[in-house]
C-alpha cells in the first residue's frame, strides 16, 4: 500500500497506512520463521531483478552515479537475504530460578508495527535497512519515504507488496512542509511500537524527543565526522586510496564519509601530495549524463554552505590543495590542508566532497583530534603495527573502527550504529533483533507454590 499523506485534520492517509500495517500484523507475525524466510528471500530476488529500475530512479532523483546506485542494489539485496537468515535466530533462553519447582524463560516476540524513516543519500540501502530486520522479527512496517526520493522508496514498497503480501510494508510519501506533522502523527499512532530513523542529528533529536513523550523506543543512526588516522608507519599508497574513496564516494554524502584525515607530521607532506594527485585524477561531472567517479550534490544549498566553510578555513590559515570550486550542483573534490580546531569546517559535518587534513605530532595527539567531535559513527587508522592499532579501539569513541581500511564500509550482518551525537542502537544481523522485539519473562510452576497467607 502506498499512502500519500495529507495533513488536513482527520483525513491523514499516513494514519490509514499505519492502520493497514496494524491490520496485517496478526497474520504476518503468526507465520513460521521459514515461511517468513522464503518471502524475504523472494523479496531479495525481486529487488535484484529490478536493478535497472532502482538505478534509474536513483539517478533521476538524487543524481547518483552508476557505481553508487549499483552498490545500493547489491547491499540492499544482501540485507534482505541476511534478514531472511535471521528469522530462525530469534531465540530465547531458559534462566535458572531460585525456586526449584519453577521453569523460567526469556522469550522474544514481535513488537508490533515499526516505523522506518529513511533518508535520500543511500535511498535503497537505507530504505531496505529500515524494514528488513523488523520484518524478519515478525513485525509489519510503515516506511516513511524521503521527500527527495519518493520514487525510489515507493519502488521498495512495490517489491515488498509483491513478495510479502498486502500491507506488510506500507509506504508514506509527503511534501517537505508536511514532514513534521506526518512524522509526529505516525510516532504517536497507537499501533506504532518501534521507530528507526537514519538522518541528521538535528532531526534525530526531534524524533527522539517526540517518541520519548509516548514512551516508544527509537533506533537512531545519525550524522558523523569520521576521522581516518595515518600514522608514520602506514602504507601511504593504501591510506591514500582509502582516504579518496571514503571522502568522495557519493560526493561525500554518506554518514560515515571520511571528513578528517589525521596525519602524523613525519608522513604528512608525502601523504597529502599523493592524495592531491589521486583526487585530481578522478572524473567529475553530471552523473545523469555519463559515468563519473564524482557526480552531483543533492542541491545547490549544500554547495553554498560548503563554500562558506572553505572560505572560513582559508581565512584562518588553511590551504586548499585542490578543488574548492563548483558549478551548479557539481563540486570539484576538495582537499584542504593545515586545518585547525578554530575553523568551522573542523567541527561541522560537511556532507560533501571535501576532506580536511589535520597534522599531528604523535599517536596521543591523533587520538585527541579523532575524539574532538560531537559525533562517533566511524573511524579508521592506517599503520603496519596491528597491535598498536588495536590499542586505539577502546580509546576512540566510534560505533565502528577499521584498521587499514576506509571509514565507509557496510555489510548486512554487521552491528551498525553510532555513539555520542551519532545516535544509539544497532542495525544489522543479530544485534538488530533486540531493537525490534519485546523480551518477555515467562514462568511455569511445576508444583503448587507456598504463600505466606
Amino acid at each position: 500500500m502506498l499512502a500519500r499523506s495529507k495533513t488536513d485534520g482527520a483525513d491523514v492517509s499516513a494514519i490509514v497506512a499505519a492502520n493497514a500495517a496494524a491490520a496485517a500484523f496478526p497474520a504476518w507475525s503468526a507465520l513460521g520463521p521459514n515461511d517468513r524466510r522464503q518471502r524475504l528471500s523472494r523479496a531479495a530476488d525481486l529487488l535484484a531483478s529490478r536493478a535497472d529500475d532502482f538505478v534509474a530512479a536513483m539517478s533521476e532523483e538524487i543524481g547518483a552515479t552508476r557505481a553508487w546506485a549499483g552498490f545500493n542494489v547489491h547491499l540492499a539485496t544482501g540485507m534482505l537475504r541476511e534478514a531472511a537468515a535471521m528469522t530462525t535466530q530469534i531465540g530465547g533462553e531458559v534462566i535458572p530460578s531460585d525456586r526449584p519447582d519453577r521453569l523460567a524463560m526469556a522469550m522474544r516476540q514481535p513488537a508490533g508495527v515499526c516505523l522506518g524513516i529513511a533518508p535520500w543519500n543511500a535511498p535503497l540501502i537505507l530504505g531496505v535497512r529500515a524494514v528488513a530486520m523488523p520484518l524478519a522479527c515478525g513485525n509489519t512496517v510503515v516506511l516513511k519515504a524521503s521527500e527527495l526520493c519518493p520514487k525510489t522508496h515507493s519502488l521498495i514498497g512495490q517489491v515488498m507488496q509483491e513478495a510479502l503480501g498486502k500491507d506488510v510494508v506500507t509506504v508514506v510519501t509527503n511534501t517537505p512542509d508536511e514532514a513534521p506533522e506526518v512524522v509526529k502523527l505516525l510516532i504517536e499512532h497507537p499501533s506504532i511500537r518501534r521507530i528507526n530513523f537514519t538522518g541528521s542529528t538535528r532531526v534525530g533529536r526531534i524524533i527522539a524527543e517526540t517518541a520519548a513523550r509516548v514512551l516508544k523506543p527509537v533506533l537512531l543512526e545519525l550524522g558523523g565526522k569520521a576521522p581516518l588516522i595515518v600514522l608514520e608507519d602506514a602504507d601511504i599508497g593504501e591510506a591514500v586510496n582509502a582516504a579518496a574513496f571514503g571522502a568522495f564516494m557519493n560526493q561525500g554524502q554518506i554518514c560515515m564519509s571520511t571528513e578528517r584525515l589525521v596525519v602524523q607530521h613525519a608522513v604528512a607532506d608525502n601523504f597529502v601530495d599523493k592524495l592531491v594527485a589521486k583526487t585530481k585524477s578522478l572524473s567529475v561531472g553530471d552523473s545523469r549524463k555519463g559515468d563519473v567517479a564524482v557526480g552531483c550534490l543533492i542541491a545547490r544549498e549544500p554547495v553554498e554552505r560548503i563554500g562558506r566553510l572553505i572560505k572560513d578555513a582559508v581565512a584562518k590559515g588553511a590551504k586548499v590543495r585542490c578543488g574548492g570550486t563548483a558549478e551548479g550542483v557539481i563540486m570539484q573534490p576538495t582537499v584542504i590542508d593545515h586545518v585547525t580546531s578554530d575553523m568551522e569546517i573542523y567541527h561541522e559535518e560537511t556532507f560533501g566532497p571535501v576532506v580536511c587534513v589535520v597534522r599531528v605530532a604523535d599517536i596521543d595527539a591523533a587520538v585527541a583530534v579523532a575524539n574532538d567531535t560531537e559525533y562517533g559513527l566511524a573511524a579508521a587508522v592506517f599503520t603496519r603495527d596491528i597491535a598498536k592499532a588495536l590499542t586505539l579501539v577502546p580509546r576512540i569513541a566510534s560505533g565502528s573502527f577499521h584498521i587499514n581500511g576506509p571509514t565507509v564500509q557496510d555489510e548486512a550482518q554487521m552491528p551498525f550504529g553510532g555513539m555520542k551525537a551519532s545516535g544509539y542502537g544497532r542495525f544489522g544481523g543479530k544485534a538488530a533483533i533486540a531493537e525490534f522485539t519485546d523480551l518477555r519473562w515467562v514462568t511455569i510452576e511445576t508444583k503448587p507454590m507456598h504463600y505466606p497467607f
